[in-house]
C-alpha cells in the first residue's frame, strides 16, 4: 500500500532524541544544576507563597479583620 515511501533520517535529530531518551543515565549534578534547582525548587515557591500571604493580609486589613495565620 505505502511502498516506496521511506523517509530519510536526520542524523542530528536522531542524536538529539537518543540523548533525550538516556538523560537520566547521563545526568550529572554540577554547581549550575544545583543553583538552578535551588532557584526554581526553593526560592520561587517561597516567593510565590509570601506574595499570596501578603495579598491575604492586605485583604484582611481592608476588611478590618485580624490577620489569618498560615503555616
Amino acid at each position: 500500500m505505502g511502498g516506496g515511501m521511506e523517509t530519510n533520517k536526520n542524523k542530528f535529530i536522531e542524536d538529539w532524541s537518543t540523548v533525550r531518551e538516556n538523560l537520566e543515565h547521563n545526568f550529572r549534578w554540577t554547581r549550575r544544576n544545583l543553583f538552578i534547582a535551588g532557584i526554581f525548587g526553593i526560592a520561587v515557591p517561597i516567593l510565590v507563597y509570601r506574595g499570596i500571604v501578603k495579598e491575604f493580609h492586605m485583604q484582611d486589613e481592608d476588611a478590618g479583620r485580624p490577620y489569618r495565620k498560615f503555616i
